[in-house]
Parts: C-alpha cells; sequence; structure tokens
C-alpha cells in the first residue's frame, strides 16, 4: 500500500482498498459534474479509469469546472485531467478518450473494456439516453447525473432511482424517453428537486434558440461527488 493511501485504508480496511485497486470505471463527461466525480474515484484508489470527453477548456468554464484555468484554456479537458489524475495516482491505469461519444461509437466502447461501472455526466440528452440504455442492456451498473444548472441548495442533492426523482427538467425528458424504450426504473440517479428561479436561465436571440443556465462554483462539484460516493460504496459492498 502506497503513503497517500494510508488515510483510505484506514477507513475502508486494506480488503476495501484492493476492492477499489481492482476495479475499473468509466467516466463519460468530464464537465463540471464529470471531473469532480473522477477526481474523487482517483483519490480515493479506483485501479482502473477510462475518461472520455471531446470538449477543450473554455473562459466560461472557470467558475466551476476542475480543469478550469487561464492557463490551460484552449487544451482537451480529458487530457488535462488525465495528466492531473496520473499525478495523484502514477500506478493508475487510465485511458483516455478525447471523443465525443455517438450511437455505434458508444457502444463499441462499452464492449470494450469490462467496466465495473458507468459514471455518466454527460450534459447532452441524446446521447445520455444512449449511455444508460446501453449500459442496463450490457448489465453495468450505472449511476446518472442530473441538472445541476440553476439550482443554489446544496442540501437537497440526493441519490434516488429515476423513477422517483422530481422537479427536474432534464430527468423528465429523460424519463420520457426511456419509458419509450421500455424502461422505468432501475437507473440510479443523482438529481436535486429544488425549483429553478427562472431569472437564472437566459434565453438567447436568433434563429438557433439556446438558454444558458446559471451555474454556481459548488453545485456540480456536488454532484460529482455524490456520483463518486455511490459508484465507491457500491463497489464496495459488491
Amino acid at each position: 500500500m502506497a503513503k497517500w493511501q494510508e488515510r483510505t485504508a484506514l477507513m475502508l480496511g486494506e480488503d476495501g482498498l484492493e476492492k477499489l485497486r481492482q476495479s475499473h470505471v468509466l467516466v463519460v463527461g468530464l464537465g463540471g459534474v464529470g471531473a469532480y466525480a473522477a477526481e474523487q474515484l482517483c483519490r480515493a484508489g479506483v485501479g482502473k479509469m477510462t475518461i472520455v470527453d471531446g470538449d477543450v477548456v473554455e473562459q466560461t468554464n472557470r467558475n466551476r469546472q476542475l480543469p478550469a484555468l487561464q492557463s490551460l484554456e484552449g487544451k482537451p479537458k480529458a487530457e488535462v485531467l488525465g495528466e492531473r489524475f496520473l499525478d495523484i495516482n502514477p500506478e493508475l491505469e487510465l485511458r483516455i478518450v478525447n471523443e465525443y461519444l455517438k450511437d455505434e461509437r458508444m457502444v463499441e466502447l462499452l464492449n470494450e473494456a469490462p467496466y465495473d461501472y458507468v459514471v455518466d455526466a454527460i450534459d447532452t440528452l441524446a446521447p445520455k439516453v444512449f449511455l444508460i440504455y446501453h449500459s442496463i442492456k450490457a448489465n453495468l451498473p450505472i449511476v446518472s447525473s442530473m441538472g445541476a444548472g440553476g439550482k443554489f441548495d446544496p442540501s437537497q442533492v440526493q441519490q434516488a432511482d429515476i423513477s422517483k426523482s422530481y422537479n427536474c427538467k432534464l430527468a423528465r425528458m429523460i424519463r420520457k424517453r426511456l419509458h419509450k424504450l421500455g424502461i422505468h426504473k432501475g437507473v440510479k440517479v443523482i438529481f436535486s428537486p429544488e425549483q429553478v428561479d427562472p431569472e437564472r436561465v437566459r434565453i438567447e436571440e436568433g434563429q438557433n434558440k439556446k438558454s444558458a443556465v446559471g451555474t454556481i462554483s459548488y453545485m456540480p462539484p456536488f454532484f460529482g461527488c455524490f456520483c463518486a460516493s455511490a459508484v465507491i460504496r457500491d463497489l464496495l459492498d459488491n
């Protein structure tokens, strides 16, 4: 056991630490939620990780995202975080996938390794549903983060089956799509039932209207830590 893991061993025992060391976790989406989830898994001692994101660090990420520094703008998030994680745990078996996953490519990735857990931190609806659906089809345990945008109160963040989630627009849209695919429950999600103040949402004008949802520094990390906690506790229980 490495010296840097002594405090974790006191918490989990050496058998627990070894369980994590032998586990392989796939984290898809390395934004405000996913990057923090991945780092907590790395620091806890998960021995194998595959991290996926095709995005680069942008200036607007700096209020909430782990890799977002002025000096790193324009660099791929997955590569920035991969370097960081290997600096935390040089023995980590890490695969970096610097791309956006769509359809067949996502299925390929799920089939490429015997993952013990999947973390869904994608912020786009269609690929998010696709990942959840194919993880379930492959009998892979998955935890999915719902919307952290517009939320302000960390005491309301909770873990539940998606069928029990409420007051979350993203969760509602995902439930609707999963119902069409025959899935009504059995998806572990992290969500907040806090009502979003309309003043925290800005509608952009123009042909392709998009909404910009306000975010506060601590909420995405909170969601990410809940995701990591769900993974670690399940891995240890199994």
